[in-house]
């Protein structure tokens, strides 16, 4: 097993900024009337640097501006960024540098000083190809538009991704089907099919809450997610998590990192991190992080020791998202005991009969028919582990 220290580390950069707050986002994203572009680049390099000097050695596998919405940032402040990350730690080769982007038209024009300053994978927050759903969805720009910055981002960038909200109120089969359709007909190497989900104390939380609110459920968004699978296979992006679908080969790395639980350094306000078998937290709130950084030369608010039991239970948890599953000799390393200290041998073989996992001595990972059923199953074979 290759020691955790030579493995490429990825970096996060947060930036909290939005023009609007969405209905249905829990995101750490808040709406300023201006933003001193100087103090905050000031302030992210303070930040990174903290983490540089945490973590000397290393090289980065990949770099992830996200948000909020990091395409309002200056090309300047992203070129500074991705400078000093340079300096401080090297680049690995063939870096993966993903920018979170909104498919406006102020922000597509943005696009090729991003790829100048370095940026070469973008992920466009599309959410929809439908004007009335964009407008439910609190979304600033419609479909044209959308297309037309999936059109600018196709020239700039090298590697191109977007996501779509779907099991929406209302929405059919068959409107999704062509919905979807129509979004694999753009030749894009990956796309994000995310499932509307209520999150706490967001807008549609609080509608859902009084009744004006309903999602598909049961059997109708077993059918959605599973049109979902079946026809992004058919058009060459199987699904590899539970949520995202690639071309082989065109995985997110920076995600990769953190689903098989690799060394990650978060930056920025509410930005989260594991390094050094820690578990490292920023202030949330934008001005109580820039006072951190003045106040420390970081923005920390928490940084926590995991234990092995932790670690290992975190690793099942996220590793079990992904297609491939998990290496149960490298949860074993990672929790330092035999991986039946946190998996239930009896539960999983009783999943294993009903083709909801698979399990052979050496990995576990939830099937096709067993995905839908995630969350449940984690409960059901993920275990405290007995002193």
């Amino acid at each position: 097993m290759i020691a955790a220290q030579t493995q490429p580390l990825a970096l996060y950069i947060h930036w909290p900024f939005c023009v609007s707050k969405c209905p249905y986002c829990d995101f750490n994203s808040h709406v300023r009337d201006s933003v001193d572009q100087a103090a905050w680049c000031e302030a992210l390099l303070a930040d990174m640097a903290h983490e540089a000097a945490l973590l000397p050695g290393r090289r980065l596998g990949s770099i992830f501006f996200g948000g909020g919405t990091p395409s309002l940032m200056p090309p300047e402040t992203v070129a500074a960024l991705l400078a000093a990350a340079e300096r401080h730690w090297g680049f690995g080769r063939e870096i993966e540098i993903t920018l979170e982007a909104n498919p406006s038209s102020v922000e597509a024009a943005r696009f090729g000083d991003l790829a100048r300053a370095g940026v070469n994978r973008v992920s466009l927050g599309l959410q929809a190809l439908d004007n009335e759903v964009l407008g439910f969805l609190g979304r600033a720009h419609d479909v044209a538009e959308g297309l037309a910055a999936l059109e600018t981002a196709q020239k700039a960038f090298d590697r191109v991704s977007f996501d779509l909200i779907y099991a929406r109120p209302g929405q059919t089969l068959e409107a999704w089907e062509a919905e979807l359709s129509r979004a694999l007909s753009f030749g894009t190497e990956h796309l994000s099919l995310y499932q509307l989900v209520i999150e706490p104390g967001t807008r549609f939380a609080t509608l859902f809450a009084k009744g004006e609110l309903t999602l598909p459920e049961g059997d109708a968004a077993a059918d959605l997610f599973d049109a979902t699978r079946s026809m992004s296979a058919s058009a060459g992006l199987p699904a590899y998590e539970i949520s995202n679908h690639a071309r082989r080969g065109a995985e997110s790395r920076h995600n990769l990192t953190y689903w098989r639980y690799g060394d990650y350094a978060g930056i920025g306000p509410g930005a989260h991190g594991r390094r050094l078998h820690s578990a490292t937290l920023r202030h949330k709130k934008p001005e109580n992080w820039m006072a951190a950084v003045a106040r420390n030369g970081h923005g920390l608010k928490a940084e926590d020791a995991l234990e092995p039991d932790i670690r290992a239970t975190e690793a099942i948890l996220m590793g079990l998202r992904l297609d491939e599953g998990v290496d149960l000799a490298r949860i074993a390393g990672i929790g330092e005991a035999a991986p039946d200290r946190w998996l239930d041998a009896d539960r999983i073989a009783r999943l294993a009969a009903q083709r909801l996992v698979e399990a052979t001595p050496d990995r576990l990972r939830v099937t096709q028919a067993g995905m839908p059923l995630l969350d449940a199953i984690l409960r059901e074979i993920v275990v405290d582990p007995v002193d």
